[in-house]
């Protein structure tokens, strides 16, 4: 008999593991094969030969370039500094006492974060960054992320979960419901205005070059989402490009209309597996964070056109720089941001 209490006892702890509330309430969804490193996506090392730019602290999630022509990037600690190209006089212009994620820099030369923890803010340098928006219906925004801003200075960010904020990060990916959504941000009117929502871990955003649509990362689900601004189509929403082969985090546009995305890790099988189970992705989230899947140390980024052709395929396999999560293009040159990293990449534009 000792067998069947065994059993029966085994049998209720698996119930526990897998079925007791964990927190998040995943939703069955069962991913496209991911694509092969071959054709559009084939393996290289364009990526090995970047130079880095020492910022003086970890993580310098997104790049920005202001109208000198600097380097502006938020670091973990909630700092936000400013280095020449050349990695000549970093300086820190101000703390946010956040985690300010990414960045741009407006028309008039200020500076706009999305910070995961205080919101949206803005800064001039020399001053104190300014508080522009934080709550949405009285509810605070959890997990602001990625912006843009037109030329005529309106802000449009993303706010990634309804559900969890940036500490919880990986209960948004497990959980894989829609909970993201789009705003844009009038500092003039000071309008906050929902656009979309039931978007899958809401991430970069970048404005098309005549500001017509602009695109929004949706990470966990691999893909790339437009979002119509103007024209007889304004208001409607399509996928951009689908099926990605990672992780698509910060986007940026450059000189020439090109897109530029970050990918912060290739595809995981262990995650593509389980997303069919909301059991075992409740089973994951329950064990210590330092035994779930991490992302892989690999440097990924695209160039996508505005027909969301793939035009540029940098890789780095081996990681040197790793966990890419921005991008941008300045002046014949591409400046990589990274969640892991203490520095800022630069590697000329390849041809």
């Amino acid at each position: 008999m000792w067998w069947v209490v065994f059993f029966l006892i085994l049998v209720s702890v698996m119930i526990h593991v897998l079925f007791w509330p964990t927190g998040i309430d995943p939703v069955a969804w069962t991913p496209p094969p991911a694509p092969k490193l071959t054709g559009v996506y084939a393996r290289n090392n364009v990526l090995a030969g970047l130079a880095r730019i020492p910022v003086g602290g970890k993580a310098p999630e997104d790049v920005a370039v202001d109208n000198l022509g600097n380097l502006i990037a938020g670091l973990v600690d909630g700092r936000i500094i400013r280095v020449q190209p050349d990695g000549s006089h970093l300086v820190t212009l101000t703390h946010t006492y956040g985690r300010p994620l990414g960045i741009v820099v407006d028309g008039t030369g200020r500076i706009l974060i999305a910070d995961a923890n205080k919101g949206l803010l803005s800064l001039y340098p020399g001053q104190k960054p300014e508080l522009l928006v934080n709550q949405y219906k009285a509810k605070p925004l959890l997990f602001t992320n990625h912006l843009d801003v037109t030329r005529d200075g309106l802000i449009y960010f993303t706010d990634t979960s309804t559900r969890f904020p940036l500490a919880h990060y990986t209960a948004d990916i497990l959980e894989n419901r829609p909970n993201g959504r789009l705003f844009s941000y009038n500092p003039v009117s000071k309008q906050l205005y929902l656009l979309l929502e039931g978007l899958y871990f809401a991430n970069g955003v970048a404005l098309s070059a005549d500001e017509s649509f602009l695109l929004i990362n949706e990470t966990s689900r691999y893909r790339i989402r437009r979002y119509w601004l103007k024209g007889p189509r304004a208001g409607e929403d399509e996928i951009f490009i689908d099926n990605l082969p990672g992780f698509p985090d910060n986007l940026s546009r450059g000189p020439s209309g090109l897109f530029w995305c970050a990918l912060v890790s290739p595809r995981k099988p262990e995650i593509d597996f389980v997303m069919p189970y909301p059991p075992l992705r409740r089973l994951i989230y329950r064990i210590p964070e330092r035994l779930q899947p991490k992302a892989t140390r690999y440097a990924f980024v695209l160039g996508l056109n505005e027909q969301g052709e793939v035009v540029h395929n940098l890789q780095d396999p081996t990681g040197a720089f790793g966990e890419v999560t921005g991008v941008v293009e300045h002046e014949g040159y591409l400046y990589l941001g990274s969640l892991v990293e203490e520095a800022i990449g630069r590697i000329k534009l390849p041809t």
